[in-house]
């Protein structure tokens, strides 16, 4: 079985993250998305929403599961039994970071990173990006899937 992991805050999630998930299903058995806490990081969304929200979003995806995890990524992998991490990579910086990671990750353990490259529609999206909109009024909505609703 080809179980694997895609690790993030998700905070929120995106229209980017949902597009390297729905086609990662297809290369996959399963897909296990997995919401990182850090208690040193501040987030908009608390943990609960965060999840919801994916919830919501992949509800008639059985290929999909939820798990939040603090820690190593690898040590969930084991936990779980997933061979395989799935990252997305935008542009140039993030396959910089990703490779550096990818590589601790493969000499610390036999787990291999699987990146997608992000759709041409959804590149410019991250996270911390979706974030500001929201906190300017912005139209958040158009960068997110239909579950992300904020309270105004």
């Amino acid at each position: 079985m080809r179980k694997a992991i895609f690790p993030g805050s998700f905070d929120p999630i995106t229209l980017g993250h949902e597009d390297i998930i729905r086609r990662g299903i297809t290369l996959f058995d399963e897909i296990v998305i997995a919401i990182g806490v850090n208690a040193e990081k501040k987030y908009m969304f608390s943990l609960e929403e965060r999840k919801r929200f994916i919830e919501e979003t992949f509800k008639d995806e059985p290929k999909i599961s939820i798990v939040t995890y603090e820690g190593l990524t690898i040590d969930l992998c084991k936990k779980i039994n997933a061979n395989f991490i799935l990252r997305g990579l935008r542009n140039p910086a993030d396959f910089e970071f990703e490779k550096a990671i990818a590589h601790t990750n493969r000499r610390m353990s036999k787990i291999e990173t699987v990146f997608l490259l992000t759709a041409a529609k959804t590149s410019y999206i991250s996270s911390s990006i979706v974030r500001d909109v929201i906190r300017h009024n912005g139209e958040y909505e158009l960068l997110v899937p239909e579950a992300v609703k904020v309270k105004k």
